[in-house]
């Protein structure tokens, strides 16, 4: 049964692997349901569109940079050895 199963299975995954990863076909992406839903604006919910963009952009400038080096442990480790040089 396994000397033909796998043989069998070898050539399908051979010849249907090629059609699997080509993606869609074209007339399916053409009909997409999604186009459909797209809409164009009107001027004025443009331009609300835009304040609200704006408006982000604006509340993002105002918040502070993250401190880079934050490690609350740097009071409590003692201080940094001192070099080779100094050792001997």
């Amino acid at each position: 049964m396994l000397r033909i199963f796998i043989p069998a299975a070898a050539i399908l995954a051979f010849v249907a692997g090629p059609v699997l990863v080509a993606g869609p076909a074209s007339a399916q992406v053409a009909l997409s349901p999604f186009k459909a839903d797209e809409k164009k604006l009107t001027p004025d919910e443009l331009k609300a569109k835009q304040d609200r963009e704006r408006d982000y952009k604006a509340a993002m400038d105002k918040i502070p940079d993250k401190k880079v080096a934050n490690d609350p442990w740097s009071d409590v480790r003692p201080a940094p050895q001192a070099t080779a040089k100094n050792k001997q």
